[in-house]
């Protein structure tokens, strides 16, 4: 049965799941308006190339997020570093507030340069920072950010 179906989850890990479940709604939506004003703010910095978020109105799905995604337009966003792969790998390892790791949807934010993880022929462009946002002070991760940003211009 195990083999064919899965394992059942313990008393403790289940609790541990509801637990989470019951402020699921509160985080995401807190996650999504920090991504949304940090993109917001990164627009037109001389560091970035482009701002990639469905929130913003010059994303090229923004008409079909207003349809489809219902109180924000996610905690995620990505930015493509202007002097390339070289500089968006550095601005990576320059944060201090963001943990470089590869996940979605945790209270701390992280940022990861996904073409590395993706490997040659990856079709991620080279330039290409995924961020997604915790539940830290955006102002603090905007600091950050901004300050590891400094090096690539």
């Amino acid at each position: 049965m195990r083999g064919q179906h899965g394992s059942v989850l313990g008393p403790f890990e289940a609790w541990l799941l509801m637990r989470g479940m019951r402020t699921l709604d509160v985080r995401v939506k807190a996650q999504a308006k920090s991504a949304a004003k940090l993109a917001a703010q990164l627009v037109g910095h001389p560091a970035v190339e482009r701002v990639l978020y469905p929130g913003l109105e010059h994303h090229p799905g923004h008409k079909v997020a207003l349809r489809q995604m219902n109180g924000g337009f996610g905690g995620m966003f990505s930015l493509q570093i202007r002097r390339g792969e070289m500089a968006a790998i550095a601005v990576a390892s320059r944060v201090e507030l963001w943990k470089r790791a590869t996940s979605l949807g945790g209270v701390e934010s992280l940022i990861e340069h996904r073409s590395s993880i993706e490997g040659e022929g990856s079709p991620c462009p080279c330039n290409l920072l995924r961020f997604s946002v915790g539940l830290e002070d955006t102002d603090e991760l905007f600091l950050d950010l901004t300050r590891a940003l400094a090096g690539a211009i």
